[in-house]
């Protein structure tokens, strides 16, 4: 294969230090051997320092949509009520898999591009009885919201349902306390903040929804999720339960090794330095973000793409003569929008500049008058002007 390296500024995946893709390259252990059971065991105590939390945690096979559909098939049974408040693209995956599983759905839909209000959970949760689970994404990929969870799941823990949360943008790049929200089970992918490539998904899981799967009148829909299944394997028991991907399984307790040596807070800093840096270049040229002050992902900035501006174009053109890749808009966004991505290693402070001059170069080749460098000028002003860059070195940022 002869692929030309790209910058991955989009939503996903982002990139990858080289010290990461070295442990893969670690030799093949099995998936019983001691000195293996040793990683899986020091890899799960750093998915719960870096969620917060005390639960059982274990990085299960696939995706971010794995982490999703093994909660989703393993905490409800066909016909329990799942209340599952919707607010973007991916809340609807969420509505999709539920119904896939014969689950009682009852979507609660809001605006895209704002937050989810809670008063709409609290309306819609007084109408049922025995509702089973209460669903909620923390950063919406598609619109680039950061969703308040307490309080979701105070209303939630009132009305004695399950918490599910949706972490997968958010987990490394923004503070997440699992313990103390209340969240019965959450769900990450290893290619965003986390800085791994992808192929597994961090979950952490409460005794209460533990003791729910196992106390299920029919078995979960999906053997290969089954989470009680997968918690034997992670936990002391260390039942088998299918072949690891043991490289991966590497590369993600490197990836962790170098989050948390960097720091949690330091981490949490870098990434709203250079999303608030983007913010104030993108400003410069007429680029107008998505979600509202209070509410915006550090991770993924959507913005309206400028009239005038073609969206393949730009974005091919980026890919082709700059190497940089950006996200489309995806479902009521389609079309209309812009993803940025600034995650684990692509938060940056040189990517924030290299794609703010690109495109200003492209502005000015698609005829909009860009002065030079007045994009990458702010950005570099608001750099030496925060508060944050007294926080962590320079080259974090």
């Amino acid at each position: 294969m002869n692929l030309k390296e790209k910058l991955l500024l989009g939503p996903g995946p982002s990139m990858v230090d080289p010290r990461v893709i070295e442990a893969m390259q670690q030799g093949m252990f099995g998936y019983l051997d001691p000195d293996f059971m040793n990683v899986l065991d020091d890899l799960a105590d750093k998915i719960k320092t870096v969620y917060g939390t005390s639960n059982v945690t274990m990085a299960i096979p696939g995706t971010g949509s794995a982490g999703m559909e093994a909660g989703l098939s393993s905490l409800l049974e066909p016909g329990e009520k799942v209340i599952m408040c919707v607010y973007g693209f991916f809340c609807e995956r969420m509505v999709d898999m539920a119904e896939r599983i014969g689950a009682s759905v009852i979507p609660i839909r809001a605006d895209w591009g704002k937050p989810f209000p809670a008063e709409l959970l609290e309306k819609e949760i007084s109408k049922h009885e025995k509702v089973k689970m209460v669903t909620a994404i923390h950063g919406e990929t598609s619109t680039g919201i950061k969703q308040d969870l307490k309080q979701l799941s105070q209303i939630t823990k009132n009305h004695e349902a399950l918490f599910m949360v949706d972490a997968v943008t958010t987990l490394g790049g923004t503070n997440i306390e699992v313990d103390k929200t209340g969240i019965d089970y959450i769900y990450s992918a290893s290619q965003k903040c986390i800085g791994a490539p992808p192929g597994l998904s961090p979950v952490a899981i409460s005794d209460a929804a533990l003791d729910s799967i196992r106390a299920r009148k029919t078995k979960p829909s999906s053997w290969y999720l089954d989470l009680s299944l997968l918690a034997d394997y992670w936990g002391e028991k260390k039942i088998y339960h299918h072949t690891t991907p043991v490289s991966m399984i590497f590369a993600l307790h490197k990836a962790y090794e170098l989050l948390l040596s960097e720091g949690l807070e330091n981490r949490f800093r870098r990434h709203e330095a250079n999303a608030g840096a983007l913010i104030a270049g993108l400003a410069k040229l007429q680029i107008e973000v998505i979600p509202p002050d209070g509410s915006r992902l550090n991770q993924i900035t959507p913005v309206w793409i400028p009239e005038g501006i073609n969206d393949d174009a730009v974005r091919s053109k980026l890919a082709a003569d700059y190497s940089i890749e950006i996200g489309k808009g995806l479902g009521d966004f389609s079309g209309k929008v812009w993803r940025i991505g600034l995650m684990g290693e692509s938060s940056k402070r040189e990517y924030v500049l290299k794609l703010l001059s690109a495109l200003e170069d492209i502005f000015n080749y698609y005829g909009f008058e860009i002065a030079s460098e007045t994009a990458t000028r702010a950005a570099n002003e608001y750099y030496e002007s925060s508060d944050l860059k007294s926080s962590a070195t320079d080259s974090q940022f």
